[in-house]
């Protein structure tokens, strides 16, 4: 979870940690939307609620991945002059 000061603070990362970050952000929304077609064909209720659980999971780490980058700011690449 996020607090106050994280969230008023604000970071720098490199365009390839935001790279790798913005990716497993996609591969989680797949995966749970992936996971979330798998409860209908499920029967036992614990099965469905544990499946649920992991969706909703999957989800709030997106998000709070999201949160992060929009609180980050992409530091510049330096460009050699060749």
């Amino acid at each position: 979870m996020i607090t106050n000061c994280a969230a008023n603070s604000s970071f720098e990362i490199s365009p390839r940690f935001r790279s790798t970050v913005e990716e497993r952000i996609a591969r989680l929304e797949r995966d749970a939307d992936q996971d979330e077609l798998q409860i209908s064909a499920l029967d036992n209720v614990d099965h469905i609620r544990r499946q649920m659980r992991l969706v909703a999971t999957q989800r709030s780490e997106a998000l709070r991945m999201r949160l992060f980058l929009y609180h980050s700011k992409t530091r510049q690449t330096q460009s050699t002059g060749l």
